[in-house]
């Protein structure tokens, strides 16, 4: 009994000494604050590179040397030109123009002036189609020798253009057929032909602008003339006035 009291003491004593335990302090967040961009108000800029400008190269002259005017015709007369009349085509001068019309298939009507005999010079002439389709041919004739060798630079109704060697019985082509766009797309139209012979070089143009060149080293002078074709069974008529002619100094 005396055990069982002392252990009851001991008990109630180590009750009366227990204390509370002591709370865990509480965790307060911290706020880790981010810096923020700084706003550029100005930004720089890249400077650009400079790149020098390449100096440009002048277009040359095709057409170098011309000197002054030895031949204007205004085709207010016929007597300069050989006029020929055969069946179903005309050559006619009237009205300030020189015009040739063809009414029969596969047939070239040409003309030439009588004088000047040209050697070193620069011709132009306004050519205006009256009637022309499809493959049909005009254009103008360039040293024409007595026996009617000469260069035709030719010109098609379906706007293509070639240079041709001829001569009576037969034709060489020297520059073959090539479609150019310089001439005007609905008929009647007018535009200027032009051709530049200096010594074996003989330069053409259409509306000032460079076509073909060739050279010849027989055939250095002669006059000036102009020409119609049918390849077909169409008619085909074409207007050929004002032209001039000009000296070419070296």
């Amino acid at each position: 009994m005396r055990i069982t009291c002392l252990l009851a003491v001991v008990f109630l004593m180590a009750a009366c000494d227990l204390q509370p335990p002591t709370p865990l302090p509480t965790l307060t967040p911290t706020l880790t604050l981010v810096p923020t961009a700084t706003i550029e108000w100005f930004p720089a800029t890249e400077t650009p590179t400079v790149v020098p400008t390449l100096p440009r190269t002048p277009t040359p002259d095709l057409h170098p040397g011309l000197g002054s005017i030895v031949l204007e015709d205004d085709f207010s007369t016929d007597e300069e030109w050989f006029l020929p009349s055969v069946e179903n085509t005309s050559a006619a001068i009237a009205n300030q123009h020189l015009t040739l019309v063809v009414s029969r298939p596969d047939y070239i009507l040409f003309t030439n002036r009588k004088e000047p005999l040209l050697k070193d010079f620069y011709a132009e002439i306004t050519v205006s189609p009256n009637l022309c389709s499809g493959e049909d041919e005009y254009g103008i004739m360039v040293r024409t020798s007595s026996n009617l060798v000469h260069f035709r630079f030719v010109i098609s109704c379906d706007g293509r253009a070639k240079v041709v060697r001829a001569s009576r019985n037969n034709a060489r082509v020297v520059v073959p057929w090539e479609h150019i766009g310089v001439l005007p797309s609905l008929v009647p139209g007018a535009s200027r032909l032009a051709v530049w012979a200096y010594g074996e070089e003989i330069r053409f143009f259409i509306n000032d602008q460079y076509i073909f060149s060739v050279r010849d080293t027989v055939l250095l002078e002669g006059t000036f003339g102009v020409f119609v074709r049918t390849t077909g069974d169409e008619t085909i008529s074409v207007n050929f006035s004002d032209l001039v002619v000009r000296g070419i100094s070296p």
